[in-house]
């Protein structure tokens, strides 16, 4: 556990070599915690694999499930200095930054702040948390394709959930509804509201819906966590300044990268990731068939081959 300040202690961790290739992973959400299946998209014998859970989340403490959680402090530029900080912590010059989903916009975020300690980065299911990002996902349009589950996340809404064609405006939408939700005391009514938020992105986030992922939502502490840190960026538009991490890409176009990203991505429109290259022209952009999970084998296989080849070529 590391202390960060603001009352809240990180859980991190490392496997690999103690004498490998440094690589510090950015799991995703924000909320999700890293898991053991992180450590594999990494040749153990070629990198010192350090791991972490975000503030809230995982075994970090507090823990946001928590009734009266503040999150007044959970923010993304808390998270980029977090990261400076458990770097310093483990006597780390430079790593490389590997990322998915939430943890590709935190990478971001992270290298264009700090392009110094940044040897490569890999990202996977590019998020930018820009609202057109945000209203796809949580506002109805997406919810064309999957209706089943689209009912389950505006069930706790009733009839405030906004149509299908109508996507609301910050304030006056379904982030800032099921924020009402979520926030409230009482469990009774945060809990039921946190495992339907949770269930939607769980049953999407795969081309084809994974049942075990579906029933990990029904974690209260869990879900709670997830939908509540989720909630709280979506409804601060991630901390950033409109399109700020495409306008601030200039400052790492140097860096090695690699970007994979999946063709029917429900969760984060495969757009994002051609944005993206779009003013990266030098980073390598690899759409595969694939949903969102990393777990998806076609996503798999790029994430691995690009960790090998940036340890191979660190070699050199």
């Amino acid at each position: 556990m590391l202390d960060v300040g603001d009352g809240q202690s990180l859980y991190w961790e490392q496997c690999g070599r103690r004498d490998g290739k440094p690589v510090v992973v950015l799991h995703g959400g924000p909320g999700g915690g890293c898991a053991d299946g992180m450590r594999r998209f990494f040749d153990p014998d070629k990198y010192r694999i350090v791991l972490f859970d975000q503030r809230g989340c995982g075994r970090s403490t507090p823990h946001a499930s928590e009734p009266q959680a503040d999150l007044s402090a959970n923010t993304t530029w808390n998270l980029v200095a977090d990261i400076e900080t458990l770097r310093t912590h483990l006597g780390i010059t430079h790593w490389q930054v590997f990322g998915g989903s939430w943890g590709s916009a935190l990478a971001l975020a992270y290298a264009e702040t700090h392009p110094e300690r940044v040897t490569e980065m890999v990202l996977r299911g590019i998020f930018m948390l820009r609202r057109w990002e945000l209203d796809w996902f949580y506002n109805g349009p997406a919810g064309l394709l999957r209706p089943e589950w689209w009912s389950v996340f505006t069930q706790p809404l009733g009839r405030d959930a906004r149509s299908h064609l109508h996507v609301g405006t910050p304030g006056n939408d379904n982030i800032s509804r099921y924020h009402e939700l979520l926030f409230n005391p009482d469990p009774a009514v945060h809990v039921p509201a946190g495992i339907a938020w949770t269930t939607w992105e769980n049953a999407t986030v795969k081309l084809v819906t994974d049942a075990s992922i579906v029933a990990e939502a029904h974690d209260p502490a869990y879900a709670v966590a997830f939908a509540r840190i989720e909630n709280h960026y979506f409804t601060h538009a991630g901390f950033f300044r409109p399109d700020q991490l495409l306008e601030d890409v200039g400052k790492i176009r140097h860096i090695p990268a690699a970007i994979v990203h999946g063709q029917y991505d429900m969760c984060c429109p495969v757009r994002n990731a051609y944005d993206l290259a779009s003013v990266w022209p030098e980073a390598d952009l690899h759409v595969v068939l694939a949903g969102h999970s990393a777990t998806e084998p076609a996503i798999a296989v790029e994430l691995v081959a690009a960790t090998d080849r940036f340890a191979a070529e660190s070699i050199k």
